[in-house]
């Protein structure tokens, strides 16, 4: 069984709900990422998707497209970002890590090199936002055999088709994209995501994160009554944003955030 598996299985015994924050790798600096990946998992998250910067992130918001752009000034790339996960696995061995990022890293590296890359590092899953199910046969087969997760988007016009395919291909857990648009855009219809889950609930026995639009504890507390994970990545990095001249600052603000959320989840 996965990490991801195992912690999802763990969370849905104690009646409990994955908090999973995004950060992009090297933002600002490249030594900010690690400490805080540690501190994140003593203030009580369950999952951590770790960014991978990329040129053209065409899928997130300004903010994390800014992210991105300090985190490549350091030179920070896709073998840099592994080589952080492996340096947080040498001391972490519970919490599962996610890789999400863009295609053409991993093509530029080959999927059968990033895959053992991946594997060397202990990654846990891999999300590739441009990857659709049609065209990823070949790099989850690999990932797979290296028993690292699969790990595909789903929208609110996904089809009962292809929220069947990317269940089938794809381990780990799925993530619900929740508003149309780019990360950190708008706001939240819970009515509309419990509709949409049930629809996905119908289908997969996956786990279903909730991403794209989480901005605050109270946001947190109702999407976690919707599905089985939150994912939280514009409101933690626009923290760093507004920080950059107090770092110190800027990991208490996320940190705080994120402890308000697991209060507000668990409760």
């Amino acid at each position: 069984m996965s990490r991801l598996a195992a912690k999802f299985e763990e969370l849905g015994k104690l009646g409990r709900k994955a908090l999973i924050p995004f950060v992009t790798a090297g933002d600002p600096t490249p030594d900010f990422t690690l400490p805080l990946m540690h501190e994140m998992v003593e203030a009580g998250v369950d999952v951590i998707e770790l960014g991978v910067p990329f040129s053209d992130p065409m899928a997130d918001g300004p903010v994390i497209q800014r992210a991105s752009e300090r985190a490549l000034a350091h030179k920070m790339s896709l073998t840099k970002t592994l080589a952080l996960a492996a340096e947080f696995r040498k001391t972490n061995q519970q919490t599962p890590v996610v890789l999400m990022g863009y295609l053409n890293p991993i093509e530029a590296m080959g999927y059968e090199g990033f895959a053992n890359a991946a594997q060397r590092a202990d990654i846990d899953g891999v999300l590739t936002v441009d990857l659709p199910p049609e065209e990823g046969e070949h790099c989850a087969a690999l990932l797979k055999e290296r028993e690292i997760d699969t790990i595909f988007l789903l929208a609110p016009n996904s089809t009962d088709e292809r929220i069947t395919k990317m269940s089938k291909l794809g381990s780990g857990y799925l993530y619900y994209v929740s508003l149309k648009g780019v990360t950190g855009a708008g706001h939240l219809n819970a009515a509309d995501v419990e509709n949409k889950l049930k629809q996905i609930k119908a289908i997969t026995a996956l786990p279903v994160g909730i991403g794209f639009g989480v901005k605050d504890a109270e946001t947190a507390q109702i999407i976690a009554g919707l599905g089985d994970g939150v994912v939280v990545g514009s409101a933690l990095i626009s923290k760093i944003e507004n920080n950059l001249d107090d770092l110190d600052r800027a990991k208490s603000e996320i940190i705080g955030l994120l402890s308000a959320m697991r209060q507000a989840m668990d409760n």
